[in-house]
């Protein structure tokens, strides 16, 4: 157990996240000094890390055993800069951790989910590409290689939103929250389908509902991308997927539509009937996500679906016609290393989609595969530099290019998730919900609408209750709660 002891009550997750990042699966704490330390952490901790900053000094020591065995401290001059005392202070404790745990990050400081945002906000400032990666290494320690990726990325982004009139447009999300089974890594609000079986209609139909009432608010905007993800939606029978499209169809002018994404996802609920459904409605990109090419790892994972079942699913998505197709894959699976990675990313490539999504596993603290970690620790979880770069280097021989990249907390050794894509193939609606710029109107339970006035500054968040239940009951209340949102921030509704 790690303890961090801070003087004021500020930054807390950043030194939080910092130093978790150093020792993952290690306990680490914060504790404000003059706090009472009722669980006595501070005495049984095997490393205490105290942070005292002022106005002008910043200074760090680190203790085992109640002796000091390092510090580090200096001037500061820019107290009143929040966002300078913060880098400055993570700088510090990052070169003390390096010591401590003699060992880098390749993000260096940076511990937010969305690390090309800076690069993009210093190119739109008319900084240059090299000056943007010297500024990346210097302020917060990335890597050579992360720089230059950010930067290979944030030029992407840019060159897509270029050609897309995002301060005037608005994308959709759809939300199903039902799976076949729920993942052993999976934390997000989704529900096996067999026991909410009998409660698909009832959603489908106060989805509906909140679609139709909401859409007539703002039939005057521009509506750019769609995504309906989950869960996993083709969960849904035919006739539900066909009455929920139609509703789509009939709510949404879809003048200038850039890109209709349908994340049908568990090869397992994927059948021809339901992929021509999609196709009679115009869906321009789907997704298929194995997540791994091992029966035995899906097994651990809880996935009811085989290798040979997601490649029938994909050739058949072929031969109903889609030619945008997507892959998402896990490293860092329980169990997997790298020579397993090698051989999913072969039998992808034989596949030949058009674009592909790699997630660094990230263990959230509901998954089951944190709450019962004891049962799964043998097995091993790695991820590290050959297995990423193995990635990158695959990515490169299928013809793919990285177009969007962000991060979460907790993640197999503190990489990334990237999306790679063939030209003119990367997915629209990833990047403006990484980059923030656009206002995407969320349906469903758990689904979070996010309103940006101006882009770039703090965006408004409207979210609808998680619990598919209490969404049926509460329709109205969420459908008021947003159309009193987007009035609020956007002045659009309609009197």
């Amino acid at each position: 157990m790690i303890v961090i002891q801070l003087n004021k009550p500020d930054f807390e997750y950043d030194t939080h996240s910092l130093v978790r990042a150093f020792c993952q699966g290690e306990e680490v704490y914060v504790i404000g000094k003059g706090e009472e330390d009722k669980e006595n952490k501070i005495g049984t901790c095997r490393l205490l890390i105290d942070i005292t900053y002022s106005f002008d000094q910043i200074k760090i020591e680190f203790y085992k055993e109640g002796k000091k065995i390092s510090q580090g401290e200096s001037s500061l001059d820019f107290y009143e800069d929040r966002k300078k005392t913060k880098n400055y202070l993570k700088r510090l404790l990052y070169q003390l951790l390096e010591e401590e745990f003699e060992k880098e990050l390749s993000w260096g400081t940076l511990t937010g989910i969305r690390p090309v945002k800076i690069a993009v906000h210093l190119i739109q400032e008319g900084m240059k590409d090299e000056a943007v990666i010297q500024h990346l290494k210097d302020e917060y320690l990335i890597s050579d290689e992360k720089a230059h990726l950010c930067m290979d990325i944030a030029n992407k982004e840019l060159n897509l939103l270029s050609s897309l009139d995002y301060e005037h447009g608005y994308s959709v999300y759809i939300g199903i929250p039902f799976c076949p089974s729920i993942c052993l890594y999976c934390s997000f609000s989704s529900y096996p389908l067999q026991a909410y079986e009998k409660k698909v209609d009832a959603y489908v139909d106060a989805l509906i509902h909140e679609i139709e009432i909401v859409s007539k608010q703002i039939s005057h905007k521009k509506l750019n991308t769609i995504y309906i993800g989950g869960g996993t939606p083709s969960t849904l029978t035919p006739k539900q997927l066909e009455k929920l499209l139609e509703a789509v169809d009939r709510c949404f002018v879809k003048d200038h539509l850039k890109e209709y994404t349908v994340e049908v996802g568990r090869p397992d609920s994927i059948d021809e009937d339901k992929l021509q459904v999609l196709r009679n409605h115009h869906i321009s990109r789907i997704s298929i996500n194995p997540q791994t090419m091992h029966d035995e790892t899906l097994k651990i994972i809880g996935r009811k679906h085989n290798t040979e079942e997601t490649i029938q699913a994909f050739q058949l998505a072929r031969r109903v016609g889609f030619d945008n197709i997507n892959m998402d894959i896990i490293v860092g699976l329980p169990g997997e290393n790298k020579d397993e990675v090698k051989t999913t990313l072969g039998k992808i490539k034989e596949l030949d989609p058009d674009s592909l999504t790699v997630h660094s596993l990230a263990i959230k603290r509901a998954a089951r595969l944190n709450i019962f970690k004891d049962r799964y620790q043998e097995l091993g979880i790695v991820n590290n530099k050959e297995i990423m770069d193995l990635v990158a280097g695959e990515a490169d021989s299928m013809e793919m290019e990285p177009y969007y990249l962000y991060r979460q907390k907790n993640m197999a050794g503190n990489f990334e998730n990237v999306g790679y894509a063939k030209v003119d193939k990367a997915g629209i609606y990833n990047i403006l919900i990484m980059e923030e710029v656009q206002s995407i109107l969320a349906f469903g339970a758990g689904a979070i609408t996010k309103i940006v006035k101006d882009p770039g500054e703090k965006l408004q968040r409207i979210e609808n209750v998680k619990d598919v239940d209490l969404y049926i009951e509460r329709i109205d209340e969420m459908i008021e709660r947003k159309l009193q949102g987007i009035k609020n921030l956007m002045g659009d509704v309609e009197a």
